[in-house]
């Protein structure tokens, strides 16, 4: 059982009842899911990952106003739900501990983005790291009385907004043509495997982001990224050849490794042209990087230097 799904069912077999029969008012809007760190949250979840932090448990998101008159009480009645549910035990570390129970949407929001709600200028959302907005806008909304939690969830999705993610996507061009198709290959010349590792480090980091982007989706935490890759579309052409780079040694395959850069490259540019986010030609990623960014609308986006965000 995924724990998703059995987080679901324990919160409406177990803590719906109990909190409800306590606190009619607050869970007449409070709203309740499973969101944050942790794989079951991205339906990513094995048997491996039932050894820490898994286990039946629920978010329960208030307002300012019922946090600060109910927070307390019903965290001392979440503590003492029952910790066994369907044959699993709950299994928090202490830091996991804190990502399920209790707590104030507004403190939700900010702990993985830095502001309480969406944010409110689009430098802002340059700001916010991909994976931080993958976390808080993970897994699954149960109900929400109230609505407070899932509008401002629903204003984070699916992505960027626009021009925010041109700028992105634009960042992520110049990087893989610096890293992957300018200074992999000019280390190996230089007899620098371990240089040319990190090079192309850079590279696999920035492909897989625009992998994401173009599908108009939020990367995940780094270990996540090729299992959720598995089910995007877009630039899904390179998804083996940036397997096959992230497994080859510098040291024996170097020369197969250029040739899989390029076809990265190629499969990414294909995509931005088919997308029409670029005007250039050529298979050099750099151009087409500056082509996106005269795409963005927003004159402080757009004049950002061109590996920003």
């Amino acid at each position: 059982m995924k724990g998703l799904e059995l987080c679901r069912s324990y919160y409406y077999e177990v803590g719906k009842p109990e909190l409800t029969r306590r606190f009619p008012e607050a869970m007449s809007r409070a709203a309740a899911g499973l969101s944050g760190q942790g794989s079951d949250c991205l339906g990513l979840d094995d048997e491996y990952s039932r050894d820490h932090d898994f286990g039946p448990g629920f978010c329960l998101w208030l307002s300012d106003a019922d946090f600060d008159e109910y927070g307390a009480a019903m965290q001392a009645a979440y503590d003492a739900l029952p910790k066994e549910y369907m044959g699993f035990a709950r299994k928090n570390t202490h830091t996991g501990a804190q990502r399920v129970g209790v707590m104030r949407t507004a403190d939700f929001y900010r702990y993985y983005i830095g502001c309480p709600g969406v944010p409110d200028t689009l430098m802002r959302w340059v700001r916010i790291q991909e994976h931080f907005l993958a976390t808080c806008t993970s897994g699954e909304v149960f109900e929400d009385g109230l609505g407070e939690f899932s509008g401002i969830r629903k204003g984070l999705l699916p992505c960027y907004p626009e021009d925010v993610r041109l700028k992105k996507l634009a960042a992520r061009a110049a990087t893989m043509a610096q890293s992957g198709q300018y200074n992999y290959p000019r280390l190996m010349r230089r007899g620098d495997p371990s240089g040319a590792r990190l090079a192309l480090a850079e590279f696999l980091n920035a492909a897989l982001s625009m992998l994401y982007l173009l599908n108009f989706r939020y990367e995940p935490f780094y270990k996540w990224q090729f299992a959720g890759a598995k089910e995007l579309v877009a630039m899904s052409d390179a998804l083996p050849y940036l397997r096959e780079i992230a497994c080859l040694s510098t040291r024996r395959d170097g020369a197969d490794i250029v040739s899989h850069i390029e076809n990265v490259a190629g499969a990414a540019i294909r995509e931005l042209k088919l997308q029409g986010l670029t005007d250039a030609a050529g298979d050099y990623l750099e151009p087409h990087a500056y082509s996106i960014m005269s795409k963005i609308a927003d004159p402080e986006i757009r004049g950002l230097h061109v590996m920003e965000g």
